[in-house]
């Protein structure tokens, strides 16, 4: 593990995918300056859900657009808005932008849980995988708020059930990523954390029709939400549904040894 200089505190990345205007974003800054970490903010200057870890960034001449950023509710904290995806934020970060890079990345809050093996699409997720592949940990905080969101989503549940689980990732090892699932209730409410496997896919399901809009044809989702008895109990959809929060550890792209032990002799 490596070791920081006792002359200056961790120094953490807080982006998100929602975009920098989103409250989520802050309530995680501000939870992660309340656990001690020096923080920065830096997240897409528009809404960016969905792009899982794409470094795709708006550029002119080579360029990508900041933005700096003040909130009132952390002053003295830099934040940038950035013309760009969450991973790119985070590969930025670790390729000269930021001086000192982060120790560790969190990302979110979220609105709308992640779960499932559809994490590999979303740009929260997305940015602590990348922040994994640089070494560092990385941490996304998702609240679960279902399709509709709600007017006024439980931000300070997350602010209670975070610093565990912060604490929990700066004892891990390098490279660690974590999965934070927080039900949208109050905190009394919650039943105790739990480590839960990803369900087979992802709390909100979508349907994709080909209709006739006008003489043009057009793709049309629609979101549903899923049918929580067809999940085993241990996965994240069925204990969100219990009211626990739920803590899964990821793992970034690796190879898979033995393909070629598996193919066919050659004739």
């Amino acid at each position: 593990m490596d070791v920081v200089a006792s002359s200056r505190r961790l120094r953490a990345l807080i982006t998100n995918d929602d975009g920098i205007d989103s409250p989520g974003l802050w309530t995680l800054a501000a939870g992660a300056q309340a656990a001690g970490l020096d923080v920065v903010v830096a997240a897409p200057h528009v809404d960016a859900s969905g792009v899982g870890a794409s470094v795709m960034a708006v550029r002119e001449n080579g360029q990508v657009r900041l933005h700096r950023r003040q909130d009132d509710r952390l002053p003295g904290v830099p934040a940038f808005a950035v013309e760009g995806h969450p991973a790119f934020i985070v590969h930025s970060a670790g390729r000269g932008w930021l001086d000192p890079r982060p120790d560790i990345v969190l990302s979110g809050v979220n609105l709308g849980a992640n779960t499932g093996h559809s994490v590999l699409h979303s740009g929260t997720v997305g940015a602590v995988l990348t922040a994994g592949l640089h070494g560092w940990r990385g941490l996304a905080v998702s609240l679960d708020t279902g399709v509709r969101v709600p007017e006024r989503p439980h931000w300070e549940t997350v602010l209670d059930v975070l610093p565990p689980v912060i604490d929990m990732l700066l004892a891990a090892e390098d490279g660690t990523v974590l999965s934070l699932n927080v039900p949208d209730r109050p905190t009394a409410e919650l039943a105790p954390l739990r480590e839960a496997r990803l369900a087979p896919f992802g709390t909100v399901q979508v349907r994709v029709d080909e209709i006739d809009d006008g003489g043009r044809h057009v793709l049309e989702a629609t979101l549903q939400e899923p049918d929580i008895d067809r999940f085993d109990p241990d996965t994240d959809i069925a204990l969100l549904a219990e009211a626990h929060p739920t803590l899964t550890r990821l793992r970034s792209v690796s190879e898979l040894p033995g393909v070629l032990d598996a193919a066919p002799a050659a004739r």
